[in-house]
Order: C-alpha cells, then sequence, then structure tokens
C-alpha cells in the first residue's frame, strides 16, 4: 500500500446541517434508508434540584458526522468469505458487487456500521471515498458539500500532521480495534470514546 486516504471532520465546527449526508445520497443513488454517511446528535447532562425544582447542570451537546473509515485494519475485509470486501492501494476499502453474496458478515464485523445491505440488489455496500472524483484530483462529494468546512480529506500522514492525531469521540468506538484512517478535531463538550455519558439522541430515522 502506497497511500491511506482518509477523511477530517471538525466536530466543534459542525452544525448537525446533514448537507454532507444528503450530498452523499444524491451522489450514490441509492434508497434513502441507506446513509453511507451518517450525522449523529450526541448529548447529555443532568439535574440538580434546587429547593422545589430541578436545574439542568452539566448539559453539553455536540454534533459527529461519520462514514466508513476505511480502517487500516478493517475486520469487514477478514471477515468476508468470497474477498468481496477488499483494501486498495489508496487505503481505501469497497465492495466488488460481482463477488459479493450479501451474507452481511461485514455489516456484522465493523464497529461503526459503515457497510448497509441493499436489498433490492442483494449486496452489501458502502463509501469508496467518492474514488471516482478522487481519481481525477477532486474531493469527495461530503467535503465538497460541507457547508462549515468542518471537514478535510487527503492523506492520513498529511491530516494527522495538519489537524493531530485524535481519531475517536463519543459516539464512535475506540480507534484502537480497526484503527480508522480519520482525524478529529473535539468539540469543546466532547467525550473521550467508551466514556460518555451522554446518548445519541436523533432517532434512526431522522439520521
Amino acid at each position: 500500500m502506497t497511500k491511506q486516504f482518509a477523511f477530517y471532520v471538525d466536530t466543534s465546527a459542525c452544525t448537525g446541517c446533514k448537507v454532507c449526508q444528503v450530498a452523499c445520497l444524491d451522489r450514490n443513488h441509492m434508497p434513502q434508508e441507506i446513509l453511507w454517511r451518517r450525522v449523529f446528535e450526541y448529548g447529555g447532562g443532568s439535574w440538580n434540584k434546587k429547593g422545589n425544582i430541578y436545574v439542568p447542570t452539566n448539559i453539553f451537546h455536540y454534533f459527529v458526522s461519520t462514514s466508513c473509515q476505511h480502517c487500516q485494519e478493517p475486520k469487514c475485509v477478514e471477515v468476508c468469505p468470497t474477498g468481496a470486501m477488499n483494501k486498495d492501494q489508496n487505503g481505501i476499502v469497497s465492495i466488488n458487487a460481482d463477488t459479493c453474496i450479501g451474507c452481511r458478515y461485514c455489516e456484522w464485523a465493523c464497529p461503526y456500521g459503515a457497510p448497509q445491505f441493499n436489498e433490492e440488489a442483494g449486496v452489501m455496500t458502502k463509501c469508496d471515498f467518492c474514488k471516482d472524483l478522487v481519481g481525477a484530483g477532486n474531493q469527495p462529494a461530503c467535503v465538497q458539500a460541507c457547508m462549515t468546512r468542518c471537514m478535510d480529506f487527503g492523506e492520513l500522514e498529511d491530516l494527522r500532521a495538519k489537524y493531530g492525531n485524535i481519531d475517536a469521540i463519543e459516539p464512535l468506538p475506540s480507534g484502537k480495534y480497526t484503527k480508522p484512517s480519520l482525524v478529529l478535531t473535539p468539540h469543546r463538550q466532547a467525550q473521550p470514546a467508551g466514556f460518555g455519558t451522554g446518548k445519541i439522541e436523533n432517532m434512526p430515522e431522522e439520521i
């Protein structure tokens, strides 16, 4: 492997507008229920009783835009029985629809829920970094569409040199499991992965 492409997301600037999510849907012509990019709304807090009333305290709230992380150690590739799931020389994890049998092993193995089953086609589907756009020297559709410019794309080493080494906050899983090709700038209220006290506040059909 000569390269490892990666996503960057500045969660301190993400407003949860979901334009990245819509751009992905539009670009890839997928059924509306299949979301290769999702925006999680994560938050929480508690209540303190003062006299006869309860007052909210420690309130926090932020958004995390996420998709396939094109992991350096992708579990989806490890478990695929037909070799349909593969990782190329640019670090892009993609699916060969001609050899995919729709067993969904990759979906179960992925801690990010990235591979998704297309019932009509009978195969698994997922983000491929818009590799046709990238091959033409452009950025993925989600990055191009971001209204607050809180997303970036490039080689993992370059993004880490520019933005740092953080690759996980709540509600994402720890990066130690698959070594995701992801760099994050945490929101000031962000909680460490695995130590969250909040919850995902948008319902699945609203993500």
